[in-house]
């Protein structure tokens, strides 16, 4: 009685990162009968990995409003269906506590900003969803009682207190695009040239400054104007001065989140694309006929790599949306729009200030769980 003998179904490792299958063909044997491997039999259900792996990226940032696309995730793994390294972060995880990422978020001035950004807000919505109601004519009073107008009084110059202290802890922030033109004042040169050469060939200032890309040169001018406002709200330049300073840098925020926008949409087309690659990859791999257990590499990298890509337009969806929120609260503020004043500025600055938290919450805590990988490692 002839015996049935079964190929072997292992896949060779994928060398390089190209597009096209490599097919294993196994040898028959003449001496039994075989089952043909490409007949026709049931299918695997061909469906796009949905694989959410709960590992962080840690060799590049991806909370920044420009997102790089970084190299592709070079893991050493096994011929194991669990990653070892993904437990191993979420052991830790659970170790990074709450109060430590806002500690850690609290003394950087960027942290202090948006927690006096978030319970500023708060004030201005609890107020303008106090004075819509009293302005109904069904809580529309005559006179307010003496502890009511006392606890408004101090709710409104609490939140103007924390507006004031936010203006002052964003001062000098010039300072950061003003050393990235400056990075680009000098013209690339071997390591061979002396430095007294170097200084030859320094391009003048002016010259550099036109040639800086537009977001830089927007945001130097939003910083510049809102320090001269800042100064005018201290008393150091005039009331008048101010108000163009205030003035002029809104038109900048505008145009600067405009312009966030746009490279918000490339950016995320860039991501699909990227995703769309992984996942036609994995829809290949999968009609191979691989089982769980016999999953090759470059199938448990590509899911990492689509869990990446995952996560970085999540992000991206993010700051999408306090862009957004953005624009709204400074056409607001630019072209005087009064209906529903109050309660949309209030809104719309609580909703950006609890996305830009959760991005800054977000980026302390994968630096906290970088330092707990160093020291266990």
């Amino acid at each position: 009685m002839s015996s049935i003998s079964f190929p072997d179904h292992s896949m060779s490792h994928r060398q390089d990162e190209s597009l096209g299958d490599q097919f294993y063909t196994p040898p028959f044997d003449t001496g039994s009968f075989q089952i043909n491997p490409l007949s026709s039999h049931p299918p695997r259900t061909p469906r796009t990995s949905m694989h959410a792996s709960s590992s962080h990226n840690f060799s590049a940032s991806v909370y920044n409003e420009k997102v790089h696309v970084e190299e592709k995730i070079e893991v050493d793994v096994d011929d194991i269906e669990i990653d070892p390294e993904e437990d191993r972060v979420k052991l830790l995880e659970k170790r990074v506590r709450k109060e430590e990422v806002w500690r850690e978020m609290v003394v950087t001035s960027n942290g202090r900003d948006k927690a006096f950004k978030l319970m500023q807000y708060s004030i201005r919505l609890g107020l303008a969803f106090h004075l819509s109601l009293t302005s109904t004519r069904l809580l529309r009073r005559p006179t307010r009682p003496p502890w009511e107008q006392n606890i408004v009084k101090r709710l409104t110059s609490t939140a103007d207190g924390f507006s004031f202290a936010r203006k002052l802890l964003l001062l000098f922030n010039w300072l950061h695009p003003l050393t990235q033109i400056l990075a680009q004042q000098s013209v690339p040169f071997s390591a061979e040239v002396s430095t007294e050469k170097a200084k030859k060939v320094q391009k003048p200032f002016l010259q550099t400054l036109l040639y800086a890309p537009p977001p830089v040169l927007l945001e130097l001018a939003n910083a510049i104007s809102d320090d001269i406002y800042t100064w005018s709200r201290l008393g150091l330049l005039g009331k008048r001065v101010g108000e163009h300073a205030g003035r002029f840098s809104d038109w900048c925020w505008f145009l600067s989140t405009l312009v966030g926008l746009v490279e918000n949409g490339v950016e995320r087309q860039m991501i699909g694309g990227l995703q769309s690659e992984v996942e036609g990859r994995l829809y290949t791999e999968s009609m191979t006929g691989a089982t769980a257990a016999s999953k090759p590499k470059s199938t448990k990298i590509d899911e990492k790599e689509l869990s990446r890509l995952r996560n970085q337009d999540y992000w991206l969806q993010v700051t999408r949306a306090k862009l957004l929120m953005d624009l709204i609260f400074v056409s607001y503020e630019l072209f005087k729009i009064r209906r529903g004043r109050n309660t949309v500025k209030a809104f719309t600055g609580l909703s950006s200030a609890i996305l830009s938290s959760a991005k800054l919450y977000d980026r302390h805590k994968a630096a906290l769980l970088k330092g707990l990988l160093t020291s266990s490692s």
